[in-house]
């Protein structure tokens, strides 16, 4: 029997230049008639009741989907690890699951699963896949937010190289497993 879940904000990072999508928002791209960002928060909603979303651009588009917003705290798009931090700022409760807003196979299971190993092991957890980890998909404590902000400080741009630095535990899925793709190319969408 697994033990009920602790209260968690979901943080949803739409923040980058949508390269690969042509420039466009990766989040608001439309994926079965809805933007990419609505199918992952229609996953989390039920689970939490703070979902932030880090975004730079849209914030009217996003603000329905959200129960907060962040910036990154320096123009350009500075990357997923910029928006971590504004996330673990805002952030509501003690846990955090970062999620890529283009990943809409996500479901409660990998959430819980991801939550119920952090809890357990009191550490950060990173998703890895094929022996590579995944940043997209972790949960952070809260309490981790020094560490990322002294990393940003020291140059490093990298999220996993920033998690890295922690205490953190990694929960093996299958290649291949659906959930853990991020839909981040035109022709990913086509199903």
């Amino acid at each position: 029997m697994t033990k009920p879940l602790p209260p968690f904000t979901t943080l949803i990072l739409a923040g980058g230049r949508g390269q690969r999508m042509g420039g466009r928002d990766k989040g608001l791209v439309l994926w079965r008639g809805e933007p990419l960002v609505a199918h992952v928060q229609r996953v989390v909603r039920p689970l939490c009741d703070d979902v932030v979303i880090s975004c730079n651009r849209n914030h009217n588009v996003y603000r329905p989907f959200s129960d907060q917003l962040v910036c990154d705290a320096e123009a350009d798009f500075p990357g997923p690890l910029a928006g971590v931090i504004a996330g673990l700022t805002a952030a509501r409760h003690a846990w955090v699951v970062v999620l890529a807003c283009d990943a809409p196979l996500i479901d409660p299971h990998l959430i819980e699963d991801l939550l119920q190993l952090a809890v357990a092991n009191d550490s950060a957890v990173m998703a890895r896949q094929g022996g590579y980890w995944q940043p997209m998909f972790s949960v952070l404590p809260r309490r981790l937010l020094p560490l990322l902000r002294q990393a940003w400080a020291d140059g490093e741009r990298s999220l996993q190289k920033a998690l890295l630095h922690a205490p953190i535990e990694g929960l093996e899925y299958p290649v291949g497993d659906p959930r853990l793709s991020n839909f981040n190319s035109p022709d990913l969408l086509q199903d």
